[in-house]
């Protein structure tokens, strides 16, 4: 019986050992060129789509998906001349694995798709400021699964492309100005001229725009206080600072001139309380009164005077 340390058998897993390894050095070799060349190439398109000044948005995606598309092409090529695996029959097993993982990833693919669409129907750019599923902030990228944003106070909100598309967007940045709207109550005793005329007297700040003309008038009638709409038109950058600004300005003036700012008010009615002994109990010694004293007195019954013996 041959020893299985023999030296031929030895010898051939040495060849064979070596042949794997060369393949694996060749494969590695060919995937790190390959991935330095995807990635100029996809650099490459970026700045051929920037001279054609396509927007900022498609070129971010359309640059990603070159990108993968070109590493896919470089896995099928390398196991090919390498490994000799033939792409018929890798992408035989693909798709037939292709089910089961679209399954199991189908919220991924959802996002691919949902990002295509933001992409197509250009619902905002990449640097408008955008509300998307209630989370405001300047859009930063629109990649193949998510969309990436800055808020305000400089942090970083990333939001799957599919909650995007399924939920409501709004773009604050369609044009180079944004309207600040407030809503200021004054009391029904209050004078409604005064009011408007001491608003009014605020808009000589320099950041508020004269074209649309800044304007107050009568919101409605609530149920505590005359409520005045406040409109002016600011440039989208002073947007925030405006608001704070101007309603702040709108408190002093009012406390300065003698206008109310109602605020919702309930009557509390205090009842006196009568103890065992018929007086009156005020109600800030109520908490110090034991509830038995609130209770009326209990009549005992009269003694029997027993049999009559006369």
């Amino acid at each position: 019986m041959e020893k299985w340390w023999n030296p031929a058998r030895q010898q051939h897993w040495g060849e064979v050992a070596l042949q794997i390894g060369i393949k694996v050095a060749i494969a590695l070799l060919a995937l790190w060129v390959g991935l330095r060349v995807a990635r100029w190439m996809s650099s490459l398109a970026t700045r051929g789509m920037s001279r054609a000044e396509l927007e900022p948005t498609a070129i971010q995606f359309i640059a990603r998906v070159l990108y993968v598309v070109l590493v896919v092409l470089l896995l099928l090529a390398i196991l090919q001349s390498v490994f000799g695996v033939a792409p018929a029959s890798f992408i035989a097993v693909i798709g037939a694995a292709g089910l089961a993982i679209g399954l199991a990833l189908k919220d991924s693919l959802s996002n691919v798709a949902s990002g295509v669409m933001l992409v197509t129907l250009k619902p905002f750019r990449v640097g408008d400021i955008v509300t998307l599923n209630g989370q405001t902030g300047k859009c930063e990228s629109v990649s193949i699964f998510q969309t990436r944003l800055r808020g305000a106070d400089n942090q970083t909100i990333v939001l799957p492309n599919s909650t995007i598309t399924n939920s409501e967007i709004i773009n604050l940045t369609p044009d180079v100005r944004r309207r600040v709207e407030l809503v200021i109550g004054i009391g029904y005793s209050d004078d409604i001229d005064k009011a408007k005329g001491l608003i009014s007297a605020l808009f000589d700040d320099k950041r508020i725009l004269e074209d649309p003309a800044p304007d107050v008038v009568v919101y409605s009638l609530g149920d505590n206080s005359v409520n005045l709409g406040v409109r002016v038109h600011v440039a989208n950058d002073d947007w925030f600072g405006v608001k704070c600004d101007l309603t702040e300005r709108i408190k002093k003036s009012f406390d300065a001139n003698g206008v109310s700012i109602p605020f919702p008010q309930r009557d509390v009615h205090v009842y006196h309380h009568v103890g065992a002994d018929g007086e009156a109990i005020p109600a800030a010694a109520l908490t110090t009164v034991s509830l038995d004293a609130l209770q009326p007195p209990k009549k005992t019954p009269d003694k029997d005077p027993g049999p009559d013996v006369s």
